[in-house]
């Protein structure tokens, strides 16, 4: 990298709150490859916890945690400089998230976290287990980097220098040999006859779309840093991520954020549905593009998702505002193309972004139309919780900016066990063979790219 001589590195302004515990920074201009910068700083260690998240040409990593909020199935509970502070919650945790975040001692926050899938299910008044639906953490060491600019913000001073150390003088990490996983089912019979059961609810009225789901097993520790700087020089993904979280590792290259909101109160949804392989070769893409738009069950199923999506902005948004941006155009998402659009609002008052994150997740991509409905029938076909798998990966600031990703496309460790898993959106003219193949075209952009740990950490030259 290319580095400026020019670098800024300073206390917080004189009326920051004394409490704040991120007082220091410093910036650096030049010429930087982001994907390189986060990787070294997820292999370097040093912290008990990590976060990882590239949006729109920016990356970001968080090390460490100074504030902690976390979403139970009845309450958000807040952590910081040793204060516990729990909210209960009814309905929506939105309300409970912002007296949380309120109350805590730090003027500027910035959180990356994650929530699951289950969280959608308790809003909806549905049985939930105990365990924590989501966890957003305000970071203790924070560093924002793209190709021309990288600021690092750190509680103390060594903890500043041993990060620029590692982002301008270390070595560049190349990428250690991948071990493919096989995404076929031995039997996919199982998958199918879900399927199968699932289009006859939906033509009985029980929905109008659902997203099943199935589970690839990888059989050995994965290295989880190396698997992302392999995975993303190979994707294109909407937003991609790196959690090493406690009790929780995943890598992630996602197709669609769940939902965004600029500071100006601009709330944003990207619903993706529709799906058919590519293979890079330009004639043979533009004959799937093609094929893909006159496809009647793909555009149902995206036309679904655009009608669900558009009833909840106009649920949250001032009248007027909610309009859609773009319909139907096709979106490269490494070795498939899907159907995206855009839709966007104004967030009118009093909602915040945390009621237009509630709101939306979790995503249309990831359960069905109408959700309640979908929940019901991914309860019959699918074992268990699917906790991160569908939730969403987020980054969220004081001045009212949030960006969430849905978590698909990852490779997933949770209780010493891995996995991949996909799904494919059913509807009442879905045939089994086929939404079995989706499947395996959605687990086949991350399964090439899953590097074992036994063939070490990413390579440093």
């Amino acid at each position: 990298m290319t580095i400026d001589s020019a670098a800024t590195t300073t206390a917080a302004p004189p009326d920051a709150a004394a409490t704040d515990p991120r007082r220091l920074w410093v910036r650096r201009e030049g010429e930087f490859d982001p994907l390189d910068v986060v990787v070294r700083l997820a292999e370097a260690g040093g912290f008990d916890e990590s976060v990882v998240y590239e949006g729109e040409g920016r990356w970001w990593f968080a090390g460490g945690a100074v504030a902690e909020v976390a979403v139970y199935p009845d309450a958000v509970v807040g952590t910081s400089a040793g204060r516990c502070t729990r909210v209960p919650w009814v309905g929506s945790p939105a309300r409970a998230i912002e007296a949380v975040l309120a109350g805590l001692p730090i003027e500027d926050w910035r959180l990356y976290g994650w929530v699951g899938f289950e969280l959608g299910r308790a809003v909806a008044g549905l049985p939930v287990g105990p365990d924590l639906l989501g966890r957003l953490t305000v970071p203790r060491v924070e560093v924002g980097v793209d190709e021309r600019a990288l600021t690092v913000w750190a509680c103390d001073v060594e903890g500043l220098r041993r990060v620029t150390r590692i982002v301008l003088d270390g070595d560049r990490a190349t990428a250690a040999p991948s071990w493919p996983v096989d995404v076929e089912d031995d039997d996919p019979a199982p998958f199918a006859a879900a399927v199968a059961k699932t289009v006859g609810r939906i033509r009985a009225g029980e929905a109008d779309k659902v997203v099943l789901s199935r589970r690839v097993a990888v059989p050995y520790a994965v290295d989880f840093p190396a698997t992302y700087l392999r995975g993303r020089r190979e994707n294109a993904p909407a937003r991609s991520f790196l959690l090493d979280l406690p009790g929780l590792r995943a890598v992630g290259f996602s197709p669609e954020t769940v939902v965004e909101v600029a500071g100006d109160r601009t709330v944003t949804v990207r619903p993706l549905a529709g799906t058919c392989p590519r293979d890079g070769d330009p004639a043979f893409d533009a004959r799937r593009r093609g094929a893909l738009l006159r496809d009647a069950k793909e555009v149902h199923e995206h036309e679904l998702s655009v009608r669900a999506a558009e009833a909840e902005l106009r649920a949250l948004c001032e009248p007027d505002s909610v309009g859609v941006d773009e319909f139907m155009v096709v979106r490269e998402r490494g070795n498939v193309h899907h159907i995206g659009s855009r839709l966007s609002g104004r967030l009118a008052q009093p909602y915040s972004p945390w009621d237009a994150f509630v709101a939306t997740t979790p995503g249309l991509a990831a359960t069905g139309v109408p959700r309640a409905a979908a929940y019901a029938v991914i309860d019959a076909h699918e074992s268990g919780p699917r906790g991160l798998y569908g939730g969403a990966v987020v980054r969220a600031t004081r001045l009212g900016e949030l960006d969430a990703t849905l978590a698909l496309r990852m490779v997933h460790t949770r209780d010493d066990t891995t996995w991949l898993q996909a799904g494919a959106g059913i509807v009442g003219d879905s045939r089994p063979p086929r939404e079995y193949r989706e499947t395996c075209h959605q687990l086949s952009t991350t399964a090439p790219h899953i590097v074992p740990l036994s063939h070490g950490a990413a390579k440093l030259r």
